[in-house]
């Protein structure tokens, strides 16, 4: 029997509903969001898992990552599309996101986003950081404010006192 498996992310925890091919909900439950606690999950199913998809958002690439290093075949699912999809639904929980994206893998209707790989990753959030400090030193030279610079103020009071 194969198994579709939608997952719903969060921080802590990741909502799963597993539909089997002829679109019967087999299994609906919460889990870790850890990338060992999910395949360890997918491990206790009966049956041969077709696919496993997330919706592309902030843990969802180290997800991925993990259980594609486990050996599952997992896809990331373009945010927008999956949004629309699932905007029809009339209660919006974590627990019918992940039936809905379980469904959508089901029919097939989804389109799959590139995961990016460990260094492009670690060279954006390295990128982030710079850009950060520069934020950061650009406004302690601007003294806080825009056009309320440190140099400026000095020369304005030894014009003063001149």
């Amino acid at each position: 029997m194969k198994l579709f498996i939608g997952l719903d992310v969060s921080l802590a925890k990741t909502a799963v509903c597993v539909v089997n091919e002829h679109g019967k909900i087999v299994k609906e439950t919460e889990i870790a969001s850890e990338p060992e606690a999910l395949s360890l999950f997918a491990g206790t199913l009966p049956g041969m898992i077709a696919i496993i998809g997330l919706e592309a958002g902030p843990l969802s690439q180290w997800l991925h990552r993990g259980m594609t290093e486990a050996g599952l075949d997992v896809v990331l699912m373009e945010t927008r599309q999956v949004k629309g999809a699932l905007k029809a639904m009339p209660i919006k929980t974590d627990r019918r996101d992940a039936e809905g994206i379980a469904r959508l893998l089901h029919i097939g209707w989804f389109r799959p986003v590139h995961c990016k790989s460990v260094s492009a990753q670690e060279v954006r959030a390295l990128l982030g950081a710079r850009k950060a400090i520069q934020q950061g030193m650009i406004t302690l030279e601007m003294g806080g404010a825009p056009g309320r610079g440190v140099i400026p103020t000095v020369a304005r009071a030894e014009w003063s006192h001149a």
